[in-house]
């Protein structure tokens, strides 16, 4: 059963409105400056993404708390692991490592998480997961003990999608790292959107006006930028 986010999302698609997502990390997120924080990110922002790779226990509920009280902003969760969770946020990204083969970041954190959310009023959206190389050693490679895709490979990158898609995946999330010295190439993307039939969110190194639009340009339905806004 689809939620009320996103079938609000699935709508903004449909009417061709692109999303941007700024993307929180709790631990490098500075909670008293939050108001400052807000003013500072793009007008045409329509999410907030809250999350990282490694966060301490206890930060990322915090943040949420705090933006809450000053944004109407939909908040989702992007977590790096269970122990993120809080239903102090509007929606869980549920993700699934597809471009790892790591169990525990294709299923076993999932499971962990169930106790928390089988009782929880989030919106849990099923996402395929795939990190694609940005040119640099991203946090959630070192995490998750697993390789990016490599640009080159776009057949590959193509059936990961699709393989998630068919799975039952309702967003497919191209991710080139926090921090990458370069994001998604737009034929990438491209090739992606032209495969699948759900909403494609590409993320990672995007840090210009000149970078976000080539995502959109070549299919992204939302663009996730992150480190340009985190000092």
């Amino acid at each position: 059963m689809e939620g009320v986010f996103y079938k609000s999302f699935l709508k903004s698609v449909v009417e061709k409105e692109k999303q941007l997502a700024i993307l929180i990390d709790p631990d490098k997120f500075a909670i008293s400056e939050t108001k400052l924080f807000l003013k500072k990110i793009p007008k045409e922002t329509t999410h907030l993404f809250v999350g990282g790779s490694t966060v301490a226990n206890g930060k990322t509920e915090e943040s949420v708390k705090v933006l809450k009280a000053v944004t109407k902003l939909p908040i989702f969760l992007f977590p790096g692991d269970y122990s993120q969770i809080t239903s102090e946020a509007d929606v869980l990204l549920f993700l699934s490592l597809l471009s790892g083969r790591n169990a525990e970041y294709l299923i076993g954190q999932q499971i962990k998480s169930i106790s928390m959310l089988k009782d929880s009023s989030l919106e849990v959206i099923s996402t395929g997961y795939i990190l694609i190389d940005g040119g640099n050693n991203s946090a959630v490679s070192k995490v998750t003990g697993t390789e990016p895709l490599s640009q080159e490979n776009i057949e590959l990158i193509v059936n990961t999608a699709l393989a998630g898609q068919y799975m039952g995946a309702k967003f497919i999330y191209l991710e080139a790292g926090s921090g990458a010295k370069f994001p998604v190439n737009p034929e990438i993307i491209s090739e992606v959107k032209k495969a699948i039939h759900i909403p494609l969110i590409v993320g990672g190194g995007i840090k210009t006006d000149a970078q976000k639009q080539a995502a959109y340009n070549s299919g992204a339905d939302m663009v996730v930028m992150g480190t340009a806004f985190e000092n």
